[in-house]
């Protein structure tokens, strides 16, 4: 089972609720997190940005189930989270996510049919949906040994959303692929969450693609990552990107992030940039 019942009813869709995380060196136990408290909503663009370091992809992984809390707990609709389910499907930087003897359409036909979500006619029809979402209907017979980093990535986010998940997890998925391309799958991003409206939970170190894609950011200090702000970028998007309002965004999370003392005051109230 990927989930037990706890007693209470989460209002967010997403619970962390002051967790600490840690992992296990050659040398030491290193604390990756420490008293993180974030509640995610139904449909809304959730980012966790922080420097390298900071715990955020750990953070991520211990949603999706590959990490125990050393402290704290992780609440998904009511149930506390135990280990891997296919409520969470995660999209991962690299561009091999995919099976390179596999064509595109059964790349994620495999995802439905060894979750057991779907299979036979309903399962093609499903695949063949979300591939056309994220403009891919004329590769389907295609191998990704034939398809740009750009193009698996979106084969990945297909996948994904094929799912039906609870919450869709990214991390950092567009960080390796060059500028130009990186705003594309942002603008494609966005544009696949206005026609589906599914709950993100992205990673970034970025603080532009974060402004970019969320509705609500996560500020984490360095290492050992704590709960820094949570700030509502609503008000921005692709479009805004250069004004002097983005631009003065960012500078504030930079500052929010890197000149205050990790120990200086409380996590901020929710705020908005615009």
């Amino acid at each position: 089972m990927s989930v037990q019942l706890v007693s209470d009813t989460a209002q967010a869709l997403l619970q962390i609720q002051n967790v600490s995380l840690e992992y296990q060196t050659r040398d030491r136990i290193v604390r990756a997190t420490q008293g993180v408290s974030i509640d995610v909503y139904e449909a809304e663009r959730y980012v966790l940005l922080g420097p390298s370091g900071c715990g955020k992809s750990t953070l991520l992984k211990a949603v999706a189930g590959f990490v125990a809390p050393a402290q704290g707990r992780i609440v998904l609709q009511g149930q506390s989270v135990s280990g891997p389910g296919p409520d969470r499907v995660v999209v991962f930087q690299e561009f091999d996510q995919l099976a390179p003897w596999k064509t595109v359409l059964d790349n994620v036909l495999f995802a439905l049919h060894a979750s057991g979500t779907l299979r036979g006619a309903a399962a093609r029809e499903r695949a063949l949906y979300y591939l056309d979402k994220v403009g891919l209907s004329a590769f389907t017979a295609a191998y990704p040994n034939t398809l740009s980093g750009g193009m698996k990535q979106r084969v990945a986010i297909a996948r994904a959303l094929a799912m039906q998940p609870r919450i869709l997890l990214m991390d950092e998925p567009f960080a390796s692929l060059d500028a130009l391309t990186r705003r594309k799958m942002q603008e494609e991003l966005l544009r696949l969450w206005e026609e589906v409206r599914f709950t993100l939970l992205f990673v970034t170190h970025s603080i532009e693609e974060a402004l970019v894609v969320g509705s609500r950011i996560a500020l984490l200090s360095p290492h050992p990552g704590r709960l820094r702000a949570e700030i509502n970028a609503d008000a921005f998007n692709l479009q805004s990107q250069g004004s002097p309002a983005f631009q003065q965004a960012a500078q504030r999370i930079h500052g929010l992030l890197f000149e205050q003392p990790a120990h200086s005051t409380p996590p901020q109230a929710e705020q908005a940039l615009a």
